[in-house]
């Protein structure tokens, strides 16, 4: 069977796979991560498959659409988002008429925690994929290509035209640690079959890069993060130590321009020993790679000094706020103390620190938005980023601010500015949407325009000269946006809670 896994046109360089979906400021594209795994499962069943991106390759509508028509698919796999669902439903409704007999299928976060909202939105989709998706599509080809029953294949929700309703199959169990060793080709592998690697960037990673998952699911529970709590789930299901490392030796073997190995797991090092087991493995092969991984501001000394010396460049830690009860609100788990001692630990070993704030969590007020852009430029991370709450469909955050009628809108594509770029809905007395998004742009403009910063970034350039492509790369697209702040639409009056879509048969 011929299928098409598309990460579908949209604004320019958008990124669907990002914690918070949007043009990024600084210029960061994301892998289509999880379709190129789904890609891969079914490959190695035996399928002719085309993952194609088209956000990353600057191709609109009409470009993409000629790719699609020279493939055929006979099954189509969509990637969405919460902002651009109308957007990819339309593609869908394209791919539809020029191939009536192709089998559509959304995928994504958002048509998980939306499936009956989704399938209302167009006659033309024939399915949503639900939760973990790989070894969903990968039965779905078979069933459709042996002509099987649609009611069999766990973790779809399809419409069933005969009958003129919408079924929701039972859930698909997660996909094991074993299986992610055994039933998958390494992901890298994947991309280099059917992606240009140099079009992938993160601001804070050395350039070019490549993007992988080491295990899936979360163990922690911040309220705002949709990934585990619609997607992945909270078990941490782990890769093998000797498949980890063997794909860091295929990547330093078959793509030697690749200077950086980003580790996408929610947090690499919710393992301790784990990650110290990969990265002694990684020293025993004499392995010359870089590495950056997410990770949370609690990992231990000695775990950070082998991570050093096994390669490690750089950690993305989520630092959210510098003030306690917001930490505490948001279920994240750490301490403004621990952090401190945290940033304190990595900059003895040479680590470089990306440090996420999100401003605008529950609870937030102007004062603890103020104290979080102070403590930001006191544990001074190497970079940082600074967002508005961005809250999705089947997160307890959504929940919470949609039933204190905070939130300002629930049309979807009113989510992000008409550039793409994040801005919040939710407002609150004393914190409007609009003041949110400007103290978001204050704070950057607090922390990056500091002259001990500017004059760290060019020492950084002059000592280790391999940080000079990716400073130029961010500065380029980051600056612009720095000195012009966000283009915010018209203000909106807060919106009332009766619209609001729920989680519906994940």
């Amino acid at each position: 069977m011929r299928v098409l896994t598309l990460n579908p046109p949209f604004l320019n360089r958008y990124t669907r796979q990002s914690r918070s979906p949007a043009v990024s400021k600084g210029g960061c594209v994301y892998y289509p991560i999880y379709l190129g795994y789904t890609t891969g499962a079914v490959m190695n069943a035996g399928h002719t498959c085309l993952l194609h991106d088209a956000p990353a390759a600057s191709q609109n509508l009409e470009q993409t659409m000629e790719i699609v028509k020279k493939f055929k698919p006979e099954l189509a796999v969509i990637d969405t988002s919460t902002a651009s669902i109308y957007n990819d439903v339309h593609v869908l409704e394209e791919i539809k008429k020029e191939f009536p007999d192709c089998f559509t299928t959304l995928v994504g976060s958002h048509v998980t925690a939306t499936p009956d909202q989704t399938m209302q939105i167009s006659e033309q989709i024939d399915s949503v994929a639900r939760a973990e998706y790989d070894f969903t599509i990968r039965e779905l080809a078979e069933v459709i290509e042996q002509g099987k029953d649609l009611k069999q294949v766990n973790g779809l929700t399809f419409r069933d035209r005969k009958q003129n309703k919408i079924v929701h199959n039972a859930p698909r169990r997660e996909i094991t640690g074993k299986e992610l060793d055994e039933e998958f080709p390494f992901v890298s592998q994947v991309y280099a079959k059917f992606l240009n690697i140099k079009d992938y960037f993160y601001p804070s990673v050395l350039w070019p890069e490549i993007t992988v998952v080491t295990g899936r699911g979360c163990p922690f529970r911040c309220t705002f993060c949709f990934i585990p709590q619609v997607m992945n789930g909270h078990e941490y299901r782990a890769r093998s130590v000797q498949n980890v490392v063997d794909e860091f030796q295929w990547i330093s073997e078959n793509l030697p321009y690749v200077k950086d190995i980003m580790l996408e797991d929610d947090t690499f090092t919710a393992d301790r020993k784990r990650t110290r087991d990969i990265c002694q493995e990684i020293i025993d092969r004499d392995l010359d790679v870089t590495f950056t991984s997410n990770a949370r501001a609690d990992v231990d000394l000695d775990t950070l000094k082998i991570m050093k010396k096994a390669g490690a460049r750089e950690v993305c830690v989520g630092v959210e706020s510098g003030n306690q009860q917001i930490l505490n609100n948001v279920k994240k788990g750490t301490t403004v103390q621990g952090i401190r001692k945290f940033m304190k630990d990595i900059k003895q070993t040479g680590i470089l620190v990306h440090g996420c704030f999100m401003l605008g969590n529950y609870g937030e007020t102007k004062e603890t938005i103020k104290e979080t852009i102070q403590f930001a430029k006191e544990i001074d991370p190497d970079t940082a980023q600074f967002f508005p709450i961005m809250v999705y469909p089947g997160t307890e955050a959504f929940r919470q601010f949609s039933e204190a009628g905070y939130m300002t809108t629930h049309k979807f594509d009113e989510w992000l500015t008409p550039e793409g770029q994040h801005n919040t809905i939710v407002s609150r007395p004393g914190l409007s949407n609009k003041e949110l998004v400007e103290l978001c742009d204050q704070a950057r403009k607090e922390f990056y325009l500091r002259p001990s910063f500017v004059a760290s970034k060019i020492k950084q350039g002059l000592l280790h000269p391999k940080e000079i492509p990716r400073l130029a790369l961010s500065a380029k697209v980051f600056f612009k946006y720095l000195l012009q702040g966000t283009k915010l639409p018209e203000e909106k009056i807060v919106a009332g809670t009766d619209a609001c879509c729920t989680t519906q048969a994940q």
